[in-house]
């Protein structure tokens, strides 16, 4: 490895894929972006300042080696005992969006994630038991990558067809401490992976395309892509170019809630850099995204979506959720 705690259980993100939200960094497992609320991502013709607020909660809690789950033990005995094993990466974000609609043809979409994480790694050298060199606990907690993104719809009548482009900004800690469980060195503190820390410490550019529309009257589907790659690198540093692909339907003919169901599919390729993994980041994932939107009143909706694995390849041996849930809230003013 190029660096002794430079794994990456990283995150994901995932919040603003119409630009997604500061949750989705750099990580290949710990899950796809979702378009959480269709209006508070700019899949709307309706002018005006829209706000979402969403917490999204991600256990990483099994190993994973290419598309199969893989035991400590076993993870333990790769690279010649050189593999680290690491146990657990429970993520929370909280994430405050805001949407607005300049005119018919141009809208900006701002995500401020804030993020709060904790992490535990036996090291390299263990058996997958006990904890070895570069053993340590993490506990993080801050503002993540900000990330600002423009988009233009104004090439149909309709306007349900779209360009984004923007940056995802470095606002986010890169230099937070763990605490050593090194047993050659207990309570010291440790460094934390680059892909562990609330932000990346580069400048990302972000763009894609999306289009929405209506089957009829009470189907609607949008389909969206986009990619993210860093434009720097920081303390020999850089995150992998990641690409996004959705896809989602919803039903409105039900009076009071929205059923919406979402294929989420994400690429990303290897970290770079003398202070990252490469070899144990990226990969391939899809998830199946089922959900609720219930509209409260014209300015108010709460939603909830749970995602799941159809299929997970990651390179290395990483960390996975089972499953990842979101819950939110969308105000239109």
């Amino acid at each position: 490895m190029p660096a002794r705690h430079a794994s990456l259980p990283r995150l994901l993100p995932a919040l603003l894929i119409a630009a997604s939200s500061g949750s989705a960094l750099a990580c290949a497992s710990c899950g796809c972006t979702l378009s959480s609320d269709w209006e508070s991502q700019g899949f709307t013709t309706q002018p005006g300042l829209k706000m979402d607020i969403r917490y999204d909660y991600l256990d990483q809690n099994q190993l994973r080696s290419g598309s199969g789950a893989i035991t400590p033990a076993a993870a333990s005995q790769l690279s010649q005992g050189n593999q680290e094993v690491e146990q657990y990466t429970r993520n929370q974000y909280l994430t405050l969006g805001f949407d607005y609609t300049f005119s018919d043809d141009w809208g900006v979409n701002v995500q401020l994630p804030y993020i709060d994480r904790s992490h535990s790694t036996l090291g390299t050298g263990s058996d997958g038991a006990s904890p070895a060199d570069g053993a340590y606990t993490s506990s993080t907690s801050g503002l993540g990558d900000v990330k600002v993104i423009g988009r233009y719809q104004g090439f149909a009548a309709a306007r349900n067809f779209g360009l984004l482009f923007g940056l995802k900004l470095p606002t986010g800690s890169h230099t937070q401490a763990g605490i050593s469980t090194d047993p050659s060195a207990p309570g010291a503190p440790a460094p934390i992976d680059r892909g562990l820390q609330p932000g990346t410490g580069t400048t990302d550019a972000i763009v894609g395309a999306y289009y929405f529309g209506d089957f009829n009257r009470s189907w609607s589907y949008f389909t969206q892509a986009t990619v993210q790659s860093a434009l720097d690198s920081s303390d020999q540093y850089r995150p992998g170019t990641g690409v996004n692909l959705n896809l989602g339907v919803r039903y409105t003919g039900f009076a009071g809630w929205m059923p919406q169901l979402q294929i989420n599919a994400r690429y990303v390729q290897h970290d770079a850099g003398n202070n990252a993994d490469t070899v144990s980041t990226g990969g391939t994932l899809v998830y199946l995204s089922p959900g609720i939107t219930a509209p409260l009143n014209r300015q108010i909706s709460l939603y909830g979506f749970v995602q799941l694995p159809l299929y997970q390849h990651v390179n290395g041996v990483q960390l996975a959720p089972r499953y990842t849930t979101s819950i939110g809230a969308r105000f239109s003013f």
